[in-house]
């Protein structure tokens, strides 16, 4: 398996700093905001001088009931050629759920969740993975996720899980020991007994990051200094196996480069506290009696069982329809506002001109907004939702910032530009009422 070395999450805020960062290896970028024609000159820059690049995809949702959508695996494709990457990683999570399997909406997370550690879940996962790698150029990884909320009636424990995932796939493992420290601290899960029980030769490389606990919860936010709890997990790790690479994710509320090098020393510091702990004892045999084969069995009547109690789950956290049986009604609650705060920060950040336009009542107005409308595509279509919902009820007064709303809502909500000669606006805005009615 190829040695990656250390790096660090890519991202546009970031980007000078990392160019000039000394001691990065190789970098990841979210695969969803690179556009292959337009590719940021950082990054081309970090490539010229021979830095890995590897994308980090976030839609696949191949924890889903249904298999990957053809578009989003050609869209992801096309990226790893762009790049030039040897690798492509995913997540095991579910994104979507609902649809004409369900007779339902389809109903969009704006986030990754987690999928039930049961039979079901497992031999769909298998499927949709084995079909993202035949139409992948490069080997897949994927990554096992934070969570918050646990499943009820799962039948393995993470290590088992992704072990005979690996097994029945060949799929190639990211781990993110900060993701196993949330879920010890949310699910009382023991990190040690996962990496014990984990097929340590399918780790293509490792997730470091940060988070913050509050009321018994851990956040897995990305926007905090990565604690030491973390770092002794990175350590254990390292005590079993040595990771062909490691990489230290930070998504928002940047520091100083400087407070990023420092944090770098530290993920090397717990990697070579780990290699000197490790010994000619490893993990082997830890994981026994958890290898299995497929069972050849069709998945259909799986992926029927697994739409509807994803679509349960999801329903409740974005729709607001009664919690699940088995599901713990606290936990789903911290979820759904989180879940809800969440859209209106990546709103924020991609309609900046929203939180402008409407000032300080912004988050409230979409928290109010959430409460009733799940997403039904992605984020630029909950800002055009959402400003809409705000035009036709009663939630926005008369005024300037309703006035600027419809200016910024009729610019960007028709399929070209506004023109600039008034009579063709008036035309096209009176297409628009007559459709909405």
């Amino acid at each position: 398996m190829e040695r990656l070395g250390t790096g660090i999450g890519w991202r546009p805020e970031i980007a000078g700093a990392v160019e000039s960062m000394p001691g990065i290896d190789w970098v990841e970028v979210v695969a969803e905001n690179v556009c292959p024609g337009h590719l940021p000159e950082s990054l081309g820059r970090l490539r010229e001088r021979g830095v890995t690049v590897i994308p980090h995809g976030v839609s696949l949702g191949l924890g889903g009931a249904e298999r990957p959508d053809a578009g989003r695996l050609a869209a992801l494709a096309e990226r790893v050629r762009t790049l030039g990457a040897p690798l492509v990683t995913e997540h095991i999570a579910f994104v979507r759920a609902g649809g004409t399997r369900t007779a339902s909406p389809l109903l969009e997370a704006g986030h990754l969740l987690p999928v039930p550690r049961t039979r079901d879940a497992l031999d769909v996962l298998c499927e949709n993975i084995r079909i993202a790698q035949d139409a992948l150029p490069v080997p897949l990884a994927v990554e096992n996720i934070a969570a918050l909320i646990c499943w009820p009636g799962e039948e393995l424990t993470e290590g088992q899980f992704l072990y005979e995932l690996a097994d029945r796939t060949g799929v190639r493992l990211l781990i993110d020991v900060a993701n196993l420290h949330t879920n010890h601290v949310n699910r009382g899960e023991d990190p040690a007994e996962a990496l014990a029980e984990l097929p340590l030769e399918a780790i293509a490389y490792v997730h470091v990051a940060g988070g913050f606990e509050r009321d018994g919860v851990w956040h897995d936010s990305h926007a905090h200094p990565v604690p030491q709890p973390v770092l002794d997990v990175l350590a254990d790790l390292a005590s079993r196996v040595s990771p062909p690479g490691v990489l230290l994710e930070r998504d928002e509320n940047f520091p100083e480069p400087a407070e990023l090098e420092r944090e770098l020393e530290a993920i090397r510091g717990a990697l070579e506290k780990g290699a000197a702990a490790r010994g000619a004892a490893r993990a082997a045999g830890a994981a026994e009696g958890v290898r299995a084969t497929d069972s050849g069995e069709p998945t259909e009547p799986a992926r029927q069982r697994l739409a509807l109690a994803q679509t349960a789950l999801l329903s409740a956290l974005v729709a607001g329809t009664p919690v699940p049986e088995g599901f713990d009604g606290v936990r789903l609650g911290v979820q759904a506002r989180a879940l809800a705060g969440k859209r209106a920060d990546v709103v924020g950040k991609i309609a900046p001109e929203l939180p402008v336009i409407l000032g300080t009542a912004y988050r409230d107005l979409f928290l109010a907004y959430a409460h009733g409308h799940s997403m039904s595509g992605g984020y630029r279509r909950d800002a055009l939702d959402f400003a809409e919902h705000l035009l036709a009820s009663q939630a926005l007064a008369q005024g300037p910032a309703r006035r600027e709303l419809r200016a910024w809502w009729l610019e960007r909500s028709g399929p070209a530009p506004r023109s600039r000669r008034p009579v063709v606006r008036a035309v096209r805005a009176a297409r628009r009422v007559l459709q909405h009615r």
